[in-house]
């Protein structure tokens, strides 16, 4: 008499749905042997154990793989319940049309049951599948949404930086203004008063240049004002700061000066620089400068003294040949 196992599961299924049946019975001759060999339901990795991976709004492509693999395994123990069904079939007819020993009939009975719970795990896995796809949705959305915010927090950045350097920075030239000026001014004492060290403000006032915005009219006015931004940018130092305060005047902040001789042969580069010619428009112009120069802290230890000392000594400077003059005290 040949022995065969009757059922394509083995106690390798969850403890809450083992057999307790024997699954390997003698059969009499009349009954035909089918032998299944089926994967074990250990063997499956079911996709709720599988831990989400991170970042989690990241995971959407993994979750469409997990769930491309849920429903192949689905569709495989699916194939296998209706294999069962159909083994369990055939062996009740044969079953009924012979004398079959008792513990056949209970293990065909116990194969239906098996059949059954087979069909129970069809089910929960259809339960896994829908649970991803609605979770798949949502991250989605959840991305779409974070993009969506990322790019709206991008544009209110780039906003308010630009807000910020409009505040902060001359329309006309894109030099600092008088604002960001006092700023750094304020910046350059407390560093001075701290280390022991020197600075020096050029009050810088351009002449002639009302007669050129009357002559030629405001657009060239400020075309010829941002060419003096940019000669005025290419004499400063790191740490320097040339700054438009309004209409004809700018500022220059010079730190970590040796000696007044320092500050005397840039206010004469700034001269020289200023009264080369101006392009534009087809036109030829030319201006001046006179140049009023404050030194940290023989002529002031304040924000105020200086840039009050600087402007005095300017008025100064009007008058002289040179086109520049050191404050001096009274």
């Amino acid at each position: 008499m040949t022995k065969s196992q009757l059922s394509p599961f083995s106690s390798t299924l969850p403890s809450a749905r083992s057999s307790t049946l024997p699954m390997e019975l003698p059969l009499p001759p009349n009954i035909p042997v089918l032998s299944l060999t089926t994967k074990p339901l250990s063997d499956v990795t079911f996709i709720n154990n599988v831990a989400p991976p991170e970042p989690a709004l990241e995971s959407s492509a993994v979750l469409i793989d997990a769930l491309d693999q849920a429903v192949q395994v689905k569709d495989k123990v699916e194939e296998c319940a209706a294999g069962l069904s159909t083994v369990n079939a055939v062996l009740s007819k044969e079953v009924a049309a012979s004398t079959a020993r008792h513990e056949v009939k209970l293990a065909i009975a116990e194969n239906e049951v098996i059949e059954g719970r087979v069909q129970e795990c069809v089910d929960e896995l259809a339960a896994v599948n829908r649970s991803l796809i609605e979770e798949i949705g949502v991250r989605k959305y959840l991305h779409t949404a974070l993009d969506v915010s990322n790019a709206a927090l991008a544009e209110s950045q780039a906003l308010e930086a630009a807000s910020a350097h409009k505040a902060l920075h001359d329309e006309t030239t894109g030099l600092p203004n008088l604002t960001l000026f006092n700023d750094r001014l304020g910046i350059a004492l407390r560093q001075a008063e701290r280390h022991q060290r020197s600075f020096a403000v050029m009050f810088i006032d351009l002449d002639k240049f009302k007669q050129i915005n009357d002559t030629h009219g405001h657009d060239v006015g400020d075309s010829v004002l941002c060419v003096i931004a940019q000669r005025l940018q290419a004499l400063v130092r790191g740490g320097d700061t040339v700054a438009r305060r309004s209409g004809d005047e700018f500022l220059f902040l010079m730190l970590d000066i040796k000696d007044a001789t320092s500050v005397i042969n840039l206010a004469i580069k700034i001269n020289t620089n200023l009264a080369l010619a101006y392009t534009i428009s087809d036109e030829t112009l030319f201006l001046s400068a006179s140049i009023g120069i404050a030194i940290y802290p023989a002529h002031g230890t304040s924000a105020t003294d200086m840039l009050k000392n600087a402007d005095t000594a300017m008025y100064v400077a009007k008058q002289s040949p040179n086109g520049y003059a050191l404050y001096e005290l009274t």
